[in-house]
């Protein structure tokens, strides 16, 4: 071979290495880029095929679980709040119950009546310490019930109050300075029942006769005054006198 051939031998070899021959499909020519843009796209095919197939079904099992338990959550806050008005309206009923007990405090009952004409007796005597013996000394004259209390109906204490309190009276007199008596009344006022005094009565009381036979120290201090009034207890009605009052109201048909 002579130098001429060599060197186009060469020639063609280096033509042949720099031009290397690639796959042709359809009239493209499948070179490595293309083949790489191709691999891509198929595995961005892919993954949205797996987006969709896998994903996205387990997205929405996702999404539904969630609403679900903001549901449940919104049931529990309902719950809470419900629990919590329930402990708000027993601590309200709580206090209403104790109000109640102090509001029925104030009113008079069968023991109280019972014991009234002792504590009036007390409130008298209790007049007559640090007097002169020959001064006045106050005494409770009478105390006559009128009978048995009897339901309010008339409106005379007002119209809330007809069928739910009973009235027990007691007719009074008493004996007394002008003020004696005024301390026995604003004692009377500071019992812890509820009475009311109505029909006030003041006159000046007949002095003592004076007997030949016997000496009578003459008086000192101020002259004694009669004083009567009419003592009214104020009792609430239980549950089967407020029917019967209720009842007794009712217009005849």
């Amino acid at each position: 071979m002579t130098f001429n051939d060599d060197l186009k031998f060469v020639q063609a070899t280096e033509f042949d290495t720099a031009s290397p021959n690639y796959l042709v499909i359809f009239g493209i020519s499948l070179t490595p880029k293309l083949i790489g843009i191709l691999v891509g796209v198929l595995g961005l095919a892919g993954a949205v095929y797996v987006l969709i197939n896998s994903v996205m079904p387990a997205w929405e099992t996702f999404q539904q679980q969630q609403t679900k338990q903001n549901q449940l959550q919104e049931v529990v806050d309902q719950k809470k709040t419900i629990l919590q008005q329930m402990e708000t309206v027993k601590q309200e009923q709580a206090v209403s119950k104790q109000q109640q007990l102090q509001v029925l405090a104030l009113f008079a009952n069968e023991k109280t009546l019972d014991t009234l004409p002792l504590d009036l007796n007390r409130l008298v005597e209790s007049s007559n310490t640090q007097i002169p013996p020959n001064a006045v000394r106050a005494k409770l004259r009478k105390y006559v019930p009128t009978g048995k209390a009897e339901p309010i109906t008339d409106g005379s204490l007002g119209s809330l109050v007809n069928g739910k309190l009973k009235r027990s009276s007691i007719n009074i007199e008493i004996i007394g300075t002008y003020e004696q008596t005024q301390s026995i009344l604003r004692n009377i006022e500071r019992l812890q029942s509820l009475l009311i005094v109505k029909d006030y009565q003041s006159s000046l009381a007949p002095e003592p006769a004076t007997q030949q036979d016997k000496t009578v120290m003459p008086r000192v201090g101020p002259a004694p005054i009669s004083t009567s009034f009419q003592l009214q207890a104020l009792m609430p009605l239980s549950q089967e006198e407020v029917a019967a009052a209720a009842k007794a109201t009712q217009p005849n048909k």
